[in-house]
């Protein structure tokens, strides 16, 4: 059965050493062997084991040139102690140093072999086991980093009583003994970091801040202690996320989303630098700038964080560092690793190849040179990402000084310090086994261990009992939780002027032996928020209540958070954080900052204002151009274009016009009684005149080209009496609504204290919006009745028919005014005048210019349009037009009848329009009509001619005797219908106001 258990121990201890070669540890013999675990990688490659074939132990990635310092901080004290007289003399330490590769589950297969070789020793199988080169016990284990993988790592250590001292883990939960037995740790304990962050956060007076904790064994109960102390403070928490360096992208997503949308500007991290590293890279890809960032003392310093191409990011950075220490001779140790002269670091050739970016040929199929295909460095140096075969071989001269890296930055010696107080802690604690004295050990009885055959209980008892003094003269013992009690100071990230890297500015310190409200000591002088910038930022739950606001509870929120409301308008406060505001009395209101009462401001549509200004000038214009229009007119006032227009109407609708432009005046400037009364009305009757003028020149030129020949008497009623009477009737009727308006519920000026509280609006108030409704259909009527007559007379000649331009006008004074409707119902205070000014003036510049700038452009600048035979030629050629029609018609009408007459024989009607000389006649047909004439005859069968003198109209039929009657009955109807569309042309020459 003992051979059997020897076998099985064997068995995995074999499979154990077997996963970690010869260069993937560093390993010296020695009487006494101390363990070590050191991050050289900064994490794993993600494989997919499918458990097809045996599962292979995953490569480690990513070289962390600080991780190989601290080891080289192991080896360098340990040396150190094996040189020293005093110290262990006749004894040596050796050791077993392994890459966790910031990993739990290759920390626990590095303590596997300590444990095992343990266990190989405790079950005494030297006389059963034949071992050529046996291993001595570990005693102690230096390690590990994170405080997660510490926490797995003493977990197992703890079964076996095998002390570990921990140089970089300090979360809380490590001081509990019942759990963690044998942990010790050379750095303090969290639980006084979180509380230095708490007192940094109250003594920059922010309280509203986020936080942000790696989901591990460190992040989560150091976050946790910095709630209570935030607790405590009166210090509010925005949000609170955690995060993992192996989070998938959109939970990293998620975070990153909280941090953009939060108002925090402090967030507190803790969490070390590869569990932060795929959130910043995502917040500088984002480029969320203007954070504060207190970072825990795991991340403060770290080399993956502290980037130059992040600083824009994080350059606001303040964090906790530890104690600098002094290690004499560390330097000079540092610059001497060499592959060669390292025989015992198996990690030395990883080390020179990340360094140079070369492959040391040795033909190892374990060559880190082989696998670097996979690995990289934490300072993107250009190691890393290529293969041997990319690489230039190593010439084993390279200079180690020549190449900057975190190795060699040994200014501020932190954890390196630790690692080597770690060494000199179990090597003191072996002193005291040495020297121990029989009566009075810590043992049975004060019985003393036997140095040679020391077990790690027995170096783990007299560590708890450990009571020393460095080399810097301060005294180191651990208290009854295993920590050491120590300062930490507290730097903020600069950007060097000399060569643009992160380097950390100390700025204070943190004195945990110091009473309370004495241990922090900041020097604001040294501070550079954001990297240039000595104002402090700000990041309050909510600032104080300064006049103008009173205090108010936010429901839901932390009771250390608080409301500043401002007062209503209308109310003011005048002292800070007032807990009610007082009314304005009635004829004040209260100014901008609601900290005193001012006199409300009045408000209407001034002169002096821009926009007043703007209106006046377009009406001015409006009144310039129809004044120069009725110059014009008044000028040209016997030629032929003005004599056509109907000059006395046009002088009419240019005075409406005129009226139009001039009422909109009174609708700026402070309103009065008597310019409320004035306004509307006005501008009614200035419209109802002007649209009543067009629609009587409209109407009279359509009736007179379908009327039949006028007698005396029709040339009497359709003279400018008729005219004036109807332009009148149509005012009239806009008179006696607005006499009915003004009667009845008259506009008035009134001040308005409703629409805005702070603004009094001195308004009209119109009296009856249904008066107004009455006065505007009442014009909107009117112009649809002129748009249906110009629309009916489109096809009258150019010189009588303004039906284009009228019908244009017509359309942009049904657009205004129904535009008008929904603006001047969601207007309030001045803004209802400017829209009434801005309606009347658009709708009096569309009559304006689509009724007389076509003419005026004609009379300036084409004159040879203006003449008689010019507007004669339009006339005669409509006139023909139309008794051409009529001919064709009746002519079609009567052989339709005489076919019906004559049975089967049908008749072969001829018509002739012929012309003949009359030499009286002083209406001479032009050379268009002719044309006219020719375009007509090619349109119709019918034989037509034209000669100059009166127009005759006579039409004939060809047909057989049988239908004589028949014909005869028909040609007296037809001669009777050709002097009817003679006398057509008649009328025109009649009526026409040229002659």
């Amino acid at each position: 059965m003992t051979s059997y258990s020897c076998c099985l121990i064997l068995l995995l201890f074999t499979w154990n050493t077997s996963a970690y070669g010869p260069n993937q540890r560093a390993q010296k013999k020695g009487d006494i062997i101390l363990g070590g675990l050191f991050p050289i990688h900064f994490g794993v490659a993600a494989k997919d084991q499918d458990l097809k074939s045996r599962p292979e132990s995953v490569e480690c990635i990513r070289y962390n040139f600080r991780g190989f310092r601290w080891l080289q901080a192991m080896i360098f004290a340990i040396e150190e102690i094996n040189s020293s007289p005093t110290l262990l003399p006749n004894m040596t330490l050796g050791y077993r140093i392994f890459d966790t590769c910031n990993t739990v589950s290759k920390a626990l297969e590095a303590t596997l072999s300590f444990v095992a070789q343990n266990k190989i020793d405790s079950l005494n199988l030297d006389e059963f086991c034949n071992c050529s080169e046996h291993i001595p016990s570990t005693i102690a284990v230096v390690g590990a980093t994170g405080s997660g993988i510490s926490t797995a790592v003493a977990n197992l250590l703890g079964l076996f009583y095998i002390p570990q001292v921990s140089y970089a883990s300090s979360s809380r939960l490590l001081s509990n003994k019942n759990q963690f037995k044998s942990f010790l740790r050379t750095i303090p304990n969290d639980e006084h970091q979180a509380t230095a962050m708490a007192d940094i956060i109250e003594y920059f007076r922010w309280n509203w801040v986020g936080t942000i904790a790696a989901d591990d064994d460190y992040g989560r109960p150091g976050i946790e202690k910095f709630r209570e102390e935030a607790e405590e403070r009166d210090i509010c928490i925005d949000f609170s996320e955690l995060i993992s360096q192996y989070s998938d992208e959109e939970e990293i997503q998620q975070v990153v989303e909280v941090i953009q949308n939060s108002t925090a500007r402090v967030i507190v991290v803790f969490s070390s630098g590869p569990d932060l590293e795929p959130l910043i890279k995502e917040i500088v890809r984002r480029n969320i700038t203007g954070k504060i960032w207190l970072a825990s003392e795991a991340w403060a310093s770290s080399s993956l964080i502290a980037m130059p191409e992040f600083f824009r990011v994080i350059g606001s950075t303040i964090g906790f560092a530890l104690k600098a220490g002094q290690i004499p001779g560390f330097r000079e140790f540092l610059q001497k690793v060499h592959p060669k002269k390292s025989p015992n670091n198996g990690f030395a050739k990883e080390f020179w190849e990340e360094t140079f970016n070369c492959y040391l040929p040795d033909g190892s199929k374990n060559s880190p040179a082989s696998t670097s295909f996979h690995k990289g460095h934490e300072e993107g140096l250009g190691a890393g990402n290529g293969t041997s075969a990319f690489r230039p071989p190593c010439t084993g001269d390279e200079n180690i000084t020549s190449v900057e890296t975190p190795y060699m930055d040994y200014t501020h010696l932190r954890i390196s310090y630790n690692v080597y107080l770690a060494v000199y802690s179990i090597a003191h604690a072996l002193q005291d086994i040495y020297t121990c004295t029989p009566g009075k050990g810590l043992f049975t009885n004060g019985s003393c261990a036997d140095i040679k055959k020391v077990e790690a209980w027995q170096v783990l008892k007299h560590l708890r009992h450990l009571n020393f003094t460095n080399n810097m003269g301060e005294q180191v013992d651990f208290d009854e939780f295993g920590d050491l009690v120590g300062n930490y100071s507290i730097i903020n990230w600069h950007l060097s002027p000399e060569d643009g890297s992160v380097v950390f500015e100390e700025v204070g310190h943190y004195n945990v032996y110091a009473k309370k409200g004495e241990r922090l000591f900041i020097n604001e002088n040294k501070i550079l928020w954001g990297g240039f910038s000595k104002e402090v930022p700000f990041s309050n739950c909510s600032r104080d209540c300064l006049p103008g606001t009173r205090k108010g509870i936010i429901e839901g929120e932390p009771t250390c958070c608080f409301e500043c409301v401002d007062c209503p308008d209308g109310e003011y406060s005048d002292e800070t954080d007032a807990s009610a505001c007082d009314k304005c009395p009635e004829d004040y209101w209260s100014n901008e900052n609601h900290t005193s009462c001012i006199p409300k401001q009045i408000e209407f549509l001034a002169w002096t204002e821009p926009f007043g200004i703007a209106l006046t000038l377009f009406a001015v214009l409006g009144i310039f151009l129809t004044s120069f229009v009725l110059g014009v007119f008044t000028k040209f006032r016997n030629t032929p274009i003005v004599k056509a227009t109907n000059r006395e109407l046009s002088y009419l609708l240019l005075f409406s016009l005129l009226c139009c432009f001039s009422s909109s005046l009174f609708f700026i400037g402070e309103p009065q009684n008597w310019t409320c009364r004035l306004r509307q009305p006005a501008f009614g009757i200035s419209f109802v005149l002007c649209i009543s003028c067009i629609l009587v020149k409209t109407n009279r030129v359509l009736l007179v080209f379908e009327a039949k020949i006028p007698t005396s008497l029709h040339r009497k009623w359709w003279g400018l009496n008729l005219q004036f009477l109807l332009v009148f009737l149509c005012t009239f009727v806009q008179i006696v609504i607005c006499v009915i308006w003004l009667y009845t519920a008259p506009p008035s000026s009134y001040r308005n204290h409703e629409l805005e509280d702070e603004i009094i609006f001195i308004t009209c108030h119109e009296g009856s919006l249904m008066a107004l409704g009455f006065l505007i259909g009442y014009t909107c009527l009117l112009a649809a009745i002129c748009f249906f007559f110009a629309f009916k007379s489109r096809k009258l000649p150019e010189n009588f028919n303004e039906a284009k331009f009228i019908t244009f006008s017509m359309l942009i004074f049904f657009i205004v005014w129904i535009s008008f409707i929904p603006a001047y119902a969601s207007t309030y205070g001045k803004f209802v005048s400017a829209v009434e000014v801005i309606a009347i003036l658009a709708a009096s510049f569309g009559l304006l210019a689509c009724i007389f700038f076509n003419k005026v452009y004609i009379i300036l600048f084409k004159p040879s349009r203006n003449t008689i035979e010019e507007v004669r030629c339009s006339t005669a050629a409509h006139a023909f037009k139309v008794a051409a029609r009529a001919t064709l018609r009746r002519s079609n009408v009567s052989r339709k009848r005489s076919n019906s007459l004559g049975g089967s024989t049908g008749s072969t009607p001829s018509s002739s329009i012929s012309s003949k000389s009359n030499h009286e006649d002083p209406f001479p047909l032009p050379a268009c009509a002719e044309r006219q004439r020719q375009q007509q005859q090619r349109g119709c069968k019918q034989k037509v001619s034209f000669g100059s003198g009166t127009v005759t109209l006579s039409l004939s039929f060809e047909e057989p005797q049988k239908n004589a009657m028949a014909n005869r009955n028909a040609r007296r109807r037809n001669s009777l219908e050709a002097q009817n569309s003679d006398d057509s042309l008649m009328r025109h020459r009649a009526l026409l106001p040229l002659q």
